[in-house]
C-alpha cells in the first residue's frame, strides 16, 4: 500500500486529489490518502444540496459546500475531523463491503484504546449507539475508492447548526439524509493519548495502519507539479463549480411564506437542475400590475442567492408588493 502525504485543508482541493488518484494515477496497489478539511459540508452525490444545509448559517460562517462523487448522506467537516480514503483496483468483490475496508481503521483505533469502535449497520462506525464515522464508496472504470470520516475532536454544535434545515423549506423529490447521534472519539482514547491534536492522531493512526514505527518506513507517493496542475483542473471542473455542487440537486418543490406589514406573500417554486423552473406568487398584499411580470423575471434563474438578488433588483417592488425591500423579497425566496 502507498501513502500520499497531504497538508491541504481546502475540501475543493482534497476531493480533487482523491478524484485524480482514482481516475488518472495507475493503481496497482491500494493508496491511502488522509485529509483534514476546514469547515465544510460534504454532500452525497445524489442529494438535494439545499435540503441538506442550513444555508443562512452556512453563508454567515463561510462554510464550504461541496458535492462528492460517492453516494450517502451529508457530513460536516472541520479541523477536528480526519478523513481517510482507500483508493484501489475494483476487484468486483469489495464494492459495498464496508467491513473489509473499515477494518484497518477499527483495528488501529482498538490499538489506541478505543475498544468499543465497531461497524454498525451498512456503513457507520460507532461507539455504543453513537456514530463517529460515516463511510461511502465510488467505482468507475475498474477502480474504486472507499472513504470515510473520523470525528476526532469536531465541534459537535457546528455539526448540528450547519446541517439543520428550517421546517418550512422543502417538499423534496430528492434523497434525504438520515441523521443520527454523533460523538467524537478523543474522549475514548487511552489516557496517554488525551493530549493529541488531529494532526497527532493522523500520524498515530497512519503508523498503526501500516504497522511500522516511523514514517520513513512507509512507501509514499509524492504529488508532482504536473499532478497538482491536473488536480486544480479537476477542482475547477467539479468542486469549485456551482453547477456541480448545487445544480445537480434533484428536482424539488419549494414553498416559502412570510407575513409582512403589507400582508402575506407566498412563493411556490419548482427547482430543477439548480434553476427555478416554475414559480407562482400568491398573497393578500395590494399590488399594482400583473404579478405574472414578477414570476416571469424569476423564472429560469439559478436558485442561488446572488442570482435571485440580481433578478429582484429588476423588479419594481413597491409597485407589485408595496412597502417591502429588496432584501425582504430575496429572503422570502431564498
Amino acid at each position: 500500500m502507498l501513502f500520499v502525504p497531504n497538508e491541504e485543508n481546502d475540501p475543493r482541493v482534497n476531493l480533487a486529489i482523491e478524484t485524480y488518484l482514482m481516475k488518472e494515477v495507475p493503481v496497482t496497489e491500494p493508496i491511502l490518502l488522509f485529509y483534514i478539511n476546514e469547515p465544510s459540508i460534504i454532500i452525497g452525490r445524489n442529494q438535494n444540496t439545499i435540503e441538506e444545509i442550513n444555508k443562512d448559517y452556512v453563508e454567515e460562517k463561510g462554510i464550504h459546500v461541496v458535492r462528492r462523487l460517492s453516494g450517502g448522506g451529508a457530513v460536516y467537516h472541520d479541523h477536528g475531523n480526519l478523513n481517510f480514503s482507500f483508493i484501489m483496483p475494483d476487484d468486483g468483490e469489495s464494492f459495498r463491503d464496508f467491513a473489509k475496508v473499515t477494518q484497518p481503521i477499527i483495528s488501529a483505533l482498538h490499538d489506541m484504546g478505543v475498544e468499543g469502535a465497531e461497524l454498525k449497520g451498512r456503513n457507520d462506525l460507532v461507539i455504543g449507539d453513537k456514530k463517529f464515522s460515516g463511510n461511502a464508496m465510488y467505482a468507475t472504470n475498474g477502480r474504486m475508492f472507499a472513504h470515510g470520516t473520523i470525528m476526532f475532536d469536531s465541534d459537535v454544535n457546528e455539526v448540528v447548526n450547519a446541517l439543520k434545515v428550517r421546517k418550512d423549506k422543502i417538499e423534496s423529490k430528492g434523497i434525504k439524509s438520515i441523521r443520527s447521534r454523533v460523538t467524537n472519539i478523543k474522549p475514548f482514547l487511552s489516557e496517554e493519548n488525551q493530549e493529541m491534536t488531529t494532526i497527532d492522531f493522523r500520524e498515530a493512526i497512519l503508523l498503526k495502519i501500516f504497522g511500522v514505527e516511523s514514517r520513513e518506513e512507509i512507501e509514499t507517493y509524492e504529488l508532482t507539479q504536473a499532478d497538482w496542475k491536473r488536480i486544480n483542473e479537476i477542482s475547477d471542473e467539479y468542486y469549485r463549480n456551482w453547477d456541480w455542487n448545487y445544480g445537480r440537486s434533484p428536482e424539488f418543490d419549494l414553498v416559502r411564506r412570510e407575513r409582512f406589514k403589507i400582508g402575506s406573500v407566498e412563493a411556490k417554486m419548482n427547482v430543477a437542475g439548480g434553476t427555478i423552473n416554475t414559480i407562482r406568487v400568491f398573497g393578500d398584499f395590494f399590488g399594482l400590475g400583473e404579478i405574472s411580470d414578477v414570476e416571469e423575471i424569476l423564472t429560469g434563474i439559478k436558485y442561488d442567492k446572488a442570482a435571485i438578488n440580481e433578478a429582484v433588483e429588476k423588479i419594481d417592488i413597491k409597485k407589485y408588493f408595496g412597502d417591502i425591500t429588496t432584501a425582504d423579497l430575496v429572503n422570502l425566496l431564498y
